[in-house]
């Protein structure tokens, strides 16, 4: 009994228990899909559905971008049609010759 319990003793604890790094993937691990011939598109289901979640998350934000770009130009416009209207305006009052007049 004192044989077993200075065997035990002596035996170094774990290396997992002093461990200072954490566990990195690699490329080739598992789901990466770098590992299979065709790449990352030939991955498994996981790998597609984060591909395809990402290739969205682009076109919504490609679409906002564009949104505000379609309502900016909207505001452009509106802003020089007031302009058009006030030149023709100030031009009628002064006697002038405006654009609509002959």
């Amino acid at each position: 009994m004192f044989r077993t319990s200075i065997v035990k003793a002596s035996r170094p604890f774990s290396a997992r228990l002093f461990t200072s790094s954490a566990r990195v993937m690699a490329g080739g691990d598992a789901g990466s899909g770098a590992s299979r011939p065709g790449g990352s598109r030939s991955g498994d289901a996981f790998t597609k559905r984060e591909a395809a979640a990402e290739e969205m998350y682009i076109k919504q934000e490609e679409r906002a971008k564009l949104l505000a770009i379609r309502e900016k130009l909207r505001q452009q416009q509106q802003h020089i049609e007031e302009l058009t209207r006030h030149i023709d305006e100030v031009t009628k009052q002064e006697g002038g010759q405006g654009e609509n007049q002959p």
